[in-house]
């Protein structure tokens, strides 16, 4: 089994040794120094070593995971030598291979895209490009997707914006419940397990259109049509599809200029 070391240690990379933790992933995980309160923290309760230095971290795993911000990845990059023989596993948004490969010259890239649900083992792991060993190695954290370019990279990047977007959506759907009266955690339990019962119908059936299961159930003269028909009115996907294209355009903007 590969030993893995982490290149800063946030919430998102500290979820994900949870995660590989909580799979049964056995290898040695090494850490980076700073942050050195979370590091250690980490460190003690699921079984990792916190390294003197970042270099350290380089030379003794045989794979990395580079948490850190887009800014911070340039000072990095001048702290360590990479060296041939190493796969860099990029949690860094909006940094493309070619400008990750400069950076750390001779490593093996890979751009991985998840979130904070692999803490529980239930994320969604988008990759590119295709990487056997990374693949088996973050399986084990939810849905892998594979991916055949780095421009559908980026778009799936704005997946993982959606995420955090979906909190507040659905804060303000509970809220309504809230205020007809409903205590907040039955209001909570009653709006995630409706949306539980829509994603699992739309995984059993993947062959139908969201759309056409959709129409299935607001057919006409019901009270979901009636509110379907309010929703239309108010162009109610308009404000999302603007985010899409904001976050989308950033990405590459910023690509684009480094």
């Amino acid at each position: 089994m590969q030993s893995l070391g982490v290149l800063g240690v946030g919430e998102l990379t500290e979820k994900v040794v949870k995660g590989l933790r909580n799979s049964g992933y056995a290898g040695q995980i090494n850490l980076s120094p700073r942050n050195q309160q979370r590091a250690l923290a980490l460190g003690s309760q699921y079984g990792c070593e916190v390294m003197v230095s970042n270099q350290a971290v380089v030379d003794r795993s045989e794979v990395l995971m580079l948490g850190v911000r887009p800014d911070a990845v340039e000072r990095l990059s001048e702290e360590v030598a990479m060296g041939p023989g190493k796969t860099l596993i990029s949690l860094v948004a909006g940094m493309q291979i070619a400008e990750l490969s400069r950076c750390f010259h001779g490593a093996s890239v890979v751009r991985v895209m998840l979130s904070c649900a692999a803490e529980i083992n239930r994320t969604t792991v988008v990759i590119y490009p295709a990487n056997a060993a990374v693949q088996q190695c973050l399986s084990a954290l939810g849905t892998v997707i594979v991916l055949a370019d780095e421009s559908a990279f980026e778009t799936a990047t704005v997946a993982a914006c959606m995420n955090g977007w979906f909190y507040f959506w659905l804060h303000e759907l509970q809220q309504w419940f809230v205020d007809q009266g409903l205590p907040e955690g039955q209001a909570r339990k009653l709006l995630l397990s409706n949306l539980e019962d829509c994603l699992s119908s739309a995984k059993h059936d993947l062959k139908t259109p969201l759309a056409s299961m959709g129409s299935a159930i607001a057919t006409p003269g019901t009270f979901t049509a009636k509110g379907l028909e309010m929703l239309e009115k108010q162009n109610f996907s308009a404000p999302w599809t603007h985010a899409f294209d904001a976050v989308l355009k950033d990405l590459t903007a910023d690509s684009k200029q480094r």
